[in-house]
């Protein structure tokens, strides 16, 4: 289900924020951290990390992607310190965890709007949720069924293992008609990377995909997104997505094997911190909390 509440989210914010290490502590802060996970969240934990390191230079963070699935793979395998996730940890996962006796701890780091793009020369910029679940399950095959051209659509997606892919199908799927999760359309081409559908959406006029607000460019044109005909069809943004009226949002979410220590607790603090947060909105993401007044 989507976020709802910005009070949530302030609430999540202040569960996960703690003290930042001060003085000499954080002077002598030492240690290495692998970051593994969702390609949504790659570029915002690079940005992190590049940061950290600059104030905390006997500390080396290395950041990879390949999908959520990938992170919590890793994190339960004891190769990583934190799994970036665009989706939470099944509960396969998590009895995953406990029978190896740990028990992970989620942070939501930021927030997001998943978009849903087509070429800028497509009329078509407005679809509910129904007529989404529609054209990804294989339904509607031709954008002349929703108002567009004498066309055939291309249908673009990620890749099983990443957790983008879950939650379109867990949340934007299941609005078909019957309820329930549905299946991609078999001819959906599914991308390693949500760059990689940007740059096909930007070069294919009757194309259709989507990826987290941070990949938003000039070059892709967003499709406002209704829960119903009767709705307000709204675009993503800063207050779409944490009041909650944008209908794909979501948390972005990092895991620790269990309560974090050391170099990856400071990190997290930092995260957490104005500092921190400042990063997720310049690298177009949703902070979890608004700045004071």
């Amino acid at each position: 289900m989507g976020l709802k509440k910005g009070g949530a989210y302030a609430a999540a914010f202040l569960i996960g924020t703690v003290s930042l290490a001060c003085g000499a502590a954080a002077e002598n802060l030492q240690g290495s951290i692998q970051i593994k996970g969702s390609d949504t969240m790659v570029n915002l934990c690079q940005a992190w990390a590049e940061s950290f390191m600059a104030t905390h230079p006997m500390v080396s963070i290395a950041v990879t992607g390949g999908g959520s699935g990938t992170g919590m793979a890793a994190l339960l395998g004891g190769t990583c310190d934190l799994a970036a996730s665009s989706r939470k940890m099944t509960a396969k996962e998590l009895a995953s965890a406990t029978s190896q006796g740990t028990t992970p701890q989620e942070l939501i780091s930021a927030l997001d709007g998943l978009a849903v793009v087509v070429h800028p020369s497509n009329p078509v910029k407005r679809l509910t949720l129904e007529q989404l679940a529609d054209l990804f399950t294989g339904k509607v095959r031709n954008w002349k069924e929703l108002g567009g051209a004498d066309q055939a659509v291309v249908l673009l997606s990620r890749e099983v293992n990443s957790g983008t892919h879950v939650y379109f199908k867990e949340h934007v799927l299941a609005a078909s008609p019957g309820g329930g999760p549905k299946e991609f359309s078999p001819e959906a081409l599914l991308l390693p990377s949500s760059q990689a559908i940007a740059d096909e959406v930007a070069s294919n006029p009757t194309g259709i995909g989507y990826y987290g607000m941070g990949y938003l460019n000039s070059k892709n044109a967003v499709v406002a997104v209704a829960k119903t005909a009767a709705d307000p069809y709204v675009v993503p943004s800063e207050d779409t997505v944490r009041s909650g009226a944008y209908p794909i949002s979501r948390p972005l979410l990092l895991y620790s094997r269990g309560a974090p220590q050391g170099a990856v607790k400071a990190f997290l603090d930092f995260v957490m911190s104005t500092e921190g947060q400042a990063i997720v909105r310049n690298i177009d993401f949703v902070p979890v909390a608004q700045e004071p007044q």
